[in-house]
């Protein structure tokens, strides 16, 4: 029996990840136990609940192996700064103390961290090795898909060197077939403008996705005509004259500004209809490119399928574009798409190329529907929750989903904690907030009374898998949250000429369907299709809500307020319902309504805890 533990780190996303013999046996990233969002430290909280669920110790696994090769990524900043001198000397001395006291020595810094969670020596841990980061995101992607043989495209900001590479996977080898190296970056160009709009690089980039339908894209001509050289095949270069990522501080500069005509949205300050026409236009930008390399590498590979990892690969609307309108058969995205799952390939390339081990192919990925992190059985569950002065009570299953349907149908919002906790930026419902989607208030309702976040900002469908046809078109499964889709056309509500003059956020008081809390601006609606298989007890809520209501879809959103982590513990849980306007927990079997718990006197100081993303 062979056990390889994979770890990613000291850049953002830390976490660890688990694989005996090839099977995923568990992963989580670190941010879920320390409760700070993108934790980046060494991820040993990670790594022990990893070791935990399997049973062993440290000194069991027979390989540690980490996600990248530091020493590249060394040379490819200096390479940078000598390339850009004397530029960017006030980044370089910026970012030369840490490298030189700690990352140049990453290796050394590995060992004693590691040896310090198993309290052994240096000479008595497992060999460690080191995949490179795209590679990593290649094998993430490809390992655990259910194809023979695949193209893969990872996209990202930058790993060492490579923004965009293109692998065949074929057997139990992802072998690199070509790339495009920093500074020209798809995921840089995304951040850039993640930043100018005043949100948060490397955590706001899906609100501007979610924004993008809210504008017109009035400005991907001069993205393309200034900003970004674009070949017919989807290869492409930056202008670099307009970004400050390779030797500055920020993101873009004041030649950046001019263009656009302003300076950056400062952060929390009102979003104007122009921040909304540009995310429109960098997302329409941002889809063209990937649609453009997929053809191209279908062309170059001539395989039937393709698999995508890297943080664009996030990009669910892109993605849904990829299906539709590609040339490929079928697609499938790593749930840790970004460097959280740099960790899992990081294991599977020591499996499959580092060992020459075999891969089987059954059909089905190899992913357990992403439920790879820990579960609480009663006693634990009770203990915290008797810890925390909860007021509770424990049905049995079948009571309990009855009930939980009346509860949703009557427009309550439901905290909803079971079973094993999701690897990836997604709640699955695992870790979710869900209510019914037929309700009005529902969007509004859970994004400022129990998000805390911007209104704007749309919320997934969760339907059971043998019923997503009738609901969208879409016509095949989607488990993981990662393509968005139209909203069937008989469920639409057309909308008047005066509505149809309508701008900008006032689009989002209009009822757009039957399913008005799941159905974005744009009719569409990132779907999350779930399955008896792999998450059997919220297959059983979706039942029980059909056949209550004739509705086999449910809204969920992830468990946590703005700025928060995904709960973890029935802790975390107990916690975050308290904070927030959530009708009812449900941990399990375990039962509370907000109104039998003990009354406490309200204090919004926690909402300091967490910095906003």
């Amino acid at each position: 029996m062979t056990w390889i533990l994979g770890i990613s780190a000291f850049y953002h996303d830390s976490a660890a990840a688990l694989v005996r013999d090839g099977e995923i046996v568990a992963a989580a990233q670190e941010e879920r136990f320390s409760r700070k969002k993108h934790d980046a430290r060494f991820p040993t909280n990670a790594i022990s609940y990893c070791l935990s669920q399997a049973g062993i110790s440290l000194r069991e696994v027979d390989q540690v192996v980490f996600y990248d090769k530091p020493l590249i990524k060394f040379e490819r900043l200096l390479e940078t700064y000598l390339a850009y001198t004397p530029k960017g000397f006030r980044s370089f001395l910026a970012a030369m103390p840490v490298w030189l006291k700690e990352k140049l020595l990453l290796k050394a810094t590995l060992k004693k961290d590691l040896a310090g969670l198993c309290e052994c020596s240096i000479k008595d841990l497992p060999t460690l090795l080191f995949s490179e980061h795209h590679m990593s995101h290649a094998a993430s992607a490809f390992f655990p898909s259910p194809f023979e043989k695949a193209a893969v495209m990872c996209l990202d900001g930058v790993g060492e060197w490579a923004t965009t590479s293109v692998w065949l996977g074929e057997g139990h080898k992802v072998s690199p077939v070509w790339e495009i190296d920093f500074p020209h970056s798809l995921g840089l160009l995304y951040s850039a403008f993640t930043y100018y709009t005043g949100f948060k690089v490397n955590s706001g980039e899906y609100k501007l996705m979610g924004l993008a339908p809210y504008g017109e894209p009035k400005y991907t001509k001069l993205i393309l005509d200034n900003l970004l050289d674009l070949k017919d095949d989807g290869t492409f270069r930056l202008d670099m004259s307009y970004f400050n990522y390779a030797t500055g501080l920020t993101m873009t500069n004041a030649k950046f500004d001019k263009l656009f005509g302003g300076s950056p949205r400062t952060a929390e300050t009102d979003i104007t209809q122009r921040e909304m026409d540009i995310a429109a236009s960098i997302q329409e930008v941002t889809e063209e490119v990937v649609l453009r390399l997929s053809r191209t590498v279908h062309k170059e590979l001539g395989t039937d399928y393709l698999c995508l990892a890297g943080g664009v690969a996030l990009n669910c609307v892109a993605n849904g574009r990829i299906l539709r309108e590609g040339p490929f058969k079928d697609i499938w995205i790593q749930p840790a798409a970004g460097d959280a799952g740099g960790a899992l390939g990081a294991a599977l390339v020591g499996w499959h190329h580092y060992h020459e081990q075999p891969r089987s192919v059954n059909g089905g990925d190899r992913m357990a529907g992403s439920y790879l992190g820990p579960r609480y059985g009663d006693e634990e569950i009770r203990a915290q929750l008797e810890q925390s002065g909860a007021v509770y009570q424990q049905l049995d299953e079948d009571e309990l989903m009855a009930r939980l349907a009346e509860i949703l149908e009557k427009e309550n919002a439901v905290g909803w904690f079971q079973g094993r906790m999701e690897f990836g930026p997604r709640a699955l419902g695992g870790r979710s907030i869900i209510g019914d989607p037929r309700s009005p208030a529902m969007q509004s309702t859970l994004n400022l009374k129990i998000k805390y976040r911007e209104s704007f900002r749309p919320f997934a469908p969760s339907v059971l898998a043998e019923h997503v046809s009738e609901y969208f078109e879409l016509d095949r499964q989607s488990p993981y949250m990662l393509i968005v889709a139209p909203v069937k056309e008989r469920l639409r509500v057309p909308m008047t000429a005066e509505q149809q003059a309508l701008f900008g956020i006032e689009k989002l008081k209009i009822k757009r369907s039957e399913l008005p809390a799941i159905t974005h601006v744009d009719y569409s609606a990132r779907i999350q299709t779930v399955h008896a298989d792999t998450n059997p007890r919220y297959h059983k809520l979706l039942t029980a809500f059909h056949e209550r209501t004739g509705c086999p879809v449910l809204v969920n959103t992830s468990f946590n307020v703005r700025g928060e982590p995904i709960v973890c513990t029935p802790e975390d849980a107990y916690r975050c319902f308290m904070r927030t306007e959530m009708d009812y927990l449900v941990v399990e079997n375990f039962l509370m309504a907000k109104t039998e718990q003990p009354a406490r006197e309200k204090d919004e100081s926690w909402m300091e805890e967490f910095e906003l993303d």
